[in-house]
């Protein structure tokens, strides 16, 4: 048999939408969300332009769907069997995002798109809402495990972790290290064991 006859079906499809989603994170880092195209997009992957509009149907579902898949990519969710290992890994995969060239022109250019935006805001949203729910299982297995207190709440704990590497990168500009990292998750975890984000 060929290589082409035992390709799996939908391997094209595959492909395709791997392109498009890079062309849609590529093209954010370099000019902007206000400033991108579907047109843009399509001629940067290389696909015709009715594909990605019959695929996605808009700009902003194709920047939501992009920045998941690339989110779940590059920032997995850790299960090491203790929450202070978890939430470092964690912080750390945050900080290589935010560190690296591409991620951080690509979070300031759709953090000043969501400032002027509604649409771009509620985007984010949806698209914070989903990493939420994929990281609560952290919190989850802790509490489960007796390591954190009974109501403790996701979002509070992914907030302490993460707020303090999204301000050196959007307020102070200072590089990012994984020691930032692991201070950010060691607070985060202090916090926590202390109630701090309990609602029980």
């Amino acid at each position: 048999m060929t290589a082409s006859t035992t390709r799996r079906p939908g391997g094209r499809t595959a492909r395709n939408t791997a392109a498009v989603f890079t062309a849609t994170v590529d093209e954010l880092a370099d000019r902007g969300f206000d400033e991108i195209s579907i047109e843009s997009i399509a001629a940067r992957a290389g696909v015709h332009k009715t594909t990605v509009y019959r695929r996605w149907g808009s700009k902003t579902e194709l920047v939501r769907q992009a920045l998941a898949a690339t989110a779940q990519s590059m920032i997995e969710v850790p299960d090491t069997g203790t929450v202070g290992e978890d939430l470092r890994l964690l912080s750390r995969a945050v900080q290589a995002t935010l560190g690296s060239p591409r991620g951080a022109a690509t979070t300031r250019s759709v953090l000043a798109g969501a400032a002027a935006s509604p649409e771009i805001r509620a985007m984010m949203a949806r698209f914070w809402d989903t990493r939420l729910a994929a990281i609560a299982a952290i919190i989850d297995r802790a509490v489960a495990r007796g390591e954190l207190p009974a109501g403790t709440e996701p979002s509070g704990v992914m907030h302490a972790v993460a707020a303090p590497l999204y301000y050196r990168l959007l307020v102070t500009g200072e590089p990012l290290t994984p020691e930032d990292a692991d201070e950010s998750a060691a607070a985060a975890l202090a916090a926590a064991r202390a109630g701090v984000f309990s609602r029980a």
